[in-house]
């Protein structure tokens, strides 16, 4: 089966903000696989001070959906994350409120949620590691 997964880019934080995740997101969000350079064939080929960097880390959904992450490798340049929204719709507006208010600490608030056409509430924001999101909940159309 053929799936479209968001791989999402960091710099450094990639632990953190993926642990962050799986906490935040509800919707049976779990971290399934998180493995630094440290924990690979290449280990030896990495310097030190780079090895707790995250190759590869994964959050599983109870609905079977992803969401892939890794920190960008050292030699190449990171300019932030740019041109990707994820979105996420919760079934109950009080869920969709408690993930956005979570998410928007210390980050950047675009839009408050509040009611909107397609959902009972739906919101914007960046988040501190520069993830943007949609929140939406109960959607309706």
């Amino acid at each position: 089966m053929a799936q479209a997964i968001p791989y999402l880019a960091f710099d450094g934080t990639c632990a953190e903000a993926m642990q962050f995740y799986a906490d935040t997101l509800g919707l049976g969000a779990k971290l399934v696989m998180m493995v630094s350079g440290a924990d690979t064939p290449m280990a030896a080929q990495i310097p030190p001070e780079h090895a707790h960097r995250i190759l590869h880390a994964r959050i599983a959904f109870d609905d079977g959906s992803l969401l892939y992450a890794g920190d960008t490798p050292v030699q190449m340049p990171f300019d932030g994350m740019k041109g990707v929204t994820i979105t996420m719709n919760y079934p109950t507006v009080a869920e969709a409120e408690r993930v956005f208010a979570t998410l928007a600490e210390d980050g950047e608030v675009i839009m408050p949620i509040a009611p909107m056409f397609y959902a009972k509430k739906a919101g914007m924001l960046t988040d501190r590691f520069g993830t943007r999101w949609a929140i939406n909940g109960e959607v309706t159309m």
